[in-house]
């Protein structure tokens, strides 16, 4: 099988001579501490040989529970929020048609998301939606307490029991949390729901390769084997022994921190030149950003659907404030051709473009942004992708987290911890009055009022 490539070439251009290159011990040095756990976070280090770890009798396993969901519904909700869901949905939506949802598909259930926000309107919506439909639900918590995730699932329990009857219902119901503790595991073995675990050393953004991703993913009908077999390549193509100019991870690792530090560049924008990855971007930045952002640093990941948003962003991208660069995924070869026809009026004068596939325009404005790009100060790291399957994605996935596991390290933050993110947490639940907060609530609200 091919691998997928990366080319810093255009990046490392806007460095000194040999910038990449020093940081061939540092990024040795974070290898190394990786495997042998000795570098912050490292109790959180499960992900690192997950793919070559995981057997043939539990993907079995995976793969019967989600034979049995989609033999049973039309509908699945996936409930969880950021790593809980963001990693299914970036491979789902990569794999799908981009119209499943319009059409009535007889061979797979609707893959839907929900726990990943406090939308009534939404929530509201999807009770409706699913109020005349045979629908299961995977909730994905390790503790069960999440606000939106929790909040979520205590609808879509009452109703799925409602609509379906409470022991056909604990058919359809399975739960991902922890192995022994929290409200999610107290609450699956009180119902008698199928459970898989959430491991205790993989955090949420690291976990799309655990039952978190995968059994989502099976669900949706896509080869999970092969998505672990791509991961597990990758992970050898990224293995400590592998020489740093060799080595994509490494290599990515490197050069994302030469432009950090070196050339001012704080700003990473992935970029895709196929809708289909939109999710993927979104799963990226918070892989990159709940990693890196902390103790006062952090590139901050940003993301752009090309050719879209150059009719958007384009004009900033292009002479706005040289502080950005851009990591280009492009994916070689289409799974579909369509041909551009010929029109005898030729009002829009594109008949030079008659009968070539629409593939070569796509790649044809994507050579040519990279041109004006790069001429215009912005330097492109640029990752080649096969083709869109199971195989490649797979890759895609294990290559990113190992560069952010050594770009963190490089950096001189621990990249498997997130503090920043309880502080709004600590904020809304004193505002609702949660017991257990009541001087946070009486201090929030007297600060309120004297800002009002």
């Amino acid at each position: 099988m091919e691998s997928i490539k990366l080319n810093i070439a255009k990046a490392s251009q806007f460095l000194k001579e040999g910038a990449v290159k020093e940081f061939e011990p540092k990024a040795a040095e974070a290898q190394k501490a990786l495997e042998e756990g000795t570098c912050p976070g490292n109790d959180f280090l499960g992900w690192l040989h997950l793919p070559t770890s995981i057997s043939a009798d539990f993907l079995k396993e995976l793969q019967d529970c989600a034979n049995t969901l989609r033999a049973n519904c039309e509908a699945i909700v996936v409930a969880g929020i950021g790593g809980s869901y963001l990693g299914a949905r970036a491979v789902i939506e990569a794999l799908s048609n981009s119209f499943t949802w319009l059409t009535n598909d007889k061979n797979n259930p609707t893959i839907l998301f929900a726990g990943n926000n406090i939308g009534e309107d939404y929530l509201a919506e999807l009770t409706a939606y699913l109020a005349d439909k045979k629908f299961g639900v995977i909730n994905i918590s390790k503790s069960g307490t999440t606000t939106e995730t929790a909040l979520t699932f205590r609808l879509l329990k009452k109703q799925c029991e409602k609509q379906r009857g409470k022991e056909e219902a604990k058919k359809v119901i399975v739960a991902i949390t922890d192995a022994k503790k929290g409200a999610a595991r107290a609450a699956a073995d009180k119902e008698g729901y199928k459970t898989f675990v959430i491991p205790d050393n993989v955090g949420g953004r690291f976990s799309v390769l655990t039952p978190v991703g995968l059994l989502p993913i099976a669900c949706a009908g896509f080869d999970i084997k092969k998505l672990v077999e791509g991961a597990a390549a990758m992970e050898k193509a990224c293995d400590i022994n592998v020489p740093f100019y060799e080595n994509p991870a490494a290599q990515y690792a490197a050069v994302r921190n030469g432009l950090y530090g070196e050339a001012g560049k704080k700003i990473e924008i992935m970029v895709n030149f196929q809708p289909k990855l939109h999710f993927f971007s979104e799963w990226w930045k918070q892989l990159y950003g709940e990693s890196e952002g902390k103790d006062g640093k952090g590139i901050f990941p940003a993301s752009c659907d090309f050719t879209t948003d150059l009719h958007s962003m384009g004009q900033w991208i292009q002479e706005g404030e040289r502080t950005i660069y851009e990591t280009v995924i492009s994916i070689e070869k289409p799974n579909k051709e369509l041909l551009f026809p010929n029109d005898e009026d030729n009002l829009d004068g594109l008949n030079f473009l008659a009968g070539k596939r629409v593939d070569e325009v796509n790649k044809m404005a994507e050579l040519g942004t990279k041109l004006a790009h790069v001429d215009g100060g912005v330097p492109n790291i640029h990752i080649s992708v096969p083709q869109l399957n199971e195989y490649y994605i797979g890759q895609l996935i294990y290559f990113f987290e190992k560069a952010c596991g050594i770009s963190g390290l490089i950096l001189g933050v621990n990249p498997f911890n997130q503090p920043g993110v309880e502080a709004y947490k600590k904020n809304m639940f004193a505002l609702l009055d949660k017991p257990g907060y009541e001087e946070d609530s009486k201090a929030i609200k007297q600060r309120i009022a004297e800002e009002a």
